[in-house]
């Protein structure tokens, strides 16, 4: 019973009602009934971990998801996601939210996971990090890939929200858990190509108009190519730094 988290659920069905969005949903009764289980996700769009969710209540279960330490710090949502159980990450020294995510998993929970760290501007899968697969490990716990498609057209990274009635189409893919039974990096490998295979999936019967930028430039759409993207993620990376930095002088200075 988790009373904060189910009337969010509800908070959030109605807003995707009234949104008029289209959820196509398969696999998932692949989300286990009991037990932990570490839920790795493609990331597209901001509201992504808000339709990973729907999954998991065919079983009538909750996902904590592992989100960066800046949304607890805000004064809105903080409250909300703390509330929710969900895990902070700070990017800059993940040990201890590594720890969280897995004591979490071996007390039974499930645990959402951004393999790619970032979304993904190209809306390819990007490289993972090796995160999920080392939790699935040390907890004993499988892994349950999930790929979500048209979440990037509601709102994503450089592009303007579309919060209103869009009747977006939602397409989620649930993938069969995979065993914890490889070393980390063969295990992180099984899990992208599973989810690239998913994804693939989800866009197969999707109309993806030429020229969209939500669209793959793999599928005639506007969207930066896999490499393009990942430039453009290393410079985020560097201006970060840069800034991080310069607050750090700005302080030995003060």
């Amino acid at each position: 019973m988790d009373p904060v988290y189910r009337t969010v659920i509800g908070i959030a069905r109605t807003v995707f009602a009234a949104q008029g969005l289209k959820f196509d949903v398969t696999g998932a009764d692949n989300i286990p009934a009991r037990g932990g289980a570490v839920i790795a996700i493609n990331h597209t769009g901001y509201l992504d971990f808000t339709y990973a969710g729907l999954p998991a209540r065919r079983h009538k279960r909750y996902i904590r998801f592992m989100a960066k330490k800046e949304v607890f710090d805000n004064s809105k949502s903080g409250p909300i996601m703390r509330a929710l159980k969900h895990i902070p990450v700070d990017r800059a020294d993940g040990a201890e939210s590594y720890r969280a995510a897995v004591d979490a998993l071996s007390r039974g929970e499930l645990v959402g996971v951004y393999p790619e760290a970032t979304i993904s501007r190209s809306f390819e899968i990007k490289q993972f990090k090796s995160g999920a697969a080392r939790m699935a490990i040390e907890a004993g716990v499988p892994l349950v890939p999930i790929a979500i498609w048209g979440a990037q057209r509601v709102w994503t990274k450089g592009h303007p929200k579309r919060l209103g009635r869009t009747k977006t189409p939602i397409t989620i893919r649930v993938g069969e858990p995979i065993q914890p039974d490889l070393p980390a990096a063969e295990l992180t490998e099984r899990l992208r190509s599973t989810m690239q295979a998913l994804l693939l999936d989800a866009q197969k019967n999707y109309e993806h108009p030429a020229g969209a930028y939500w669209v793959p430039a793999r599928l005639g759409g506007s969207a930066p190519t896999l490499e393009e993207a990942d430039a453009l993620d290393a410079a985020d990376v560097e201006a970060r730094n840069a800034a991080r930095e310069a607050r750090g002088q700005g302080l030995d200075g003060a």
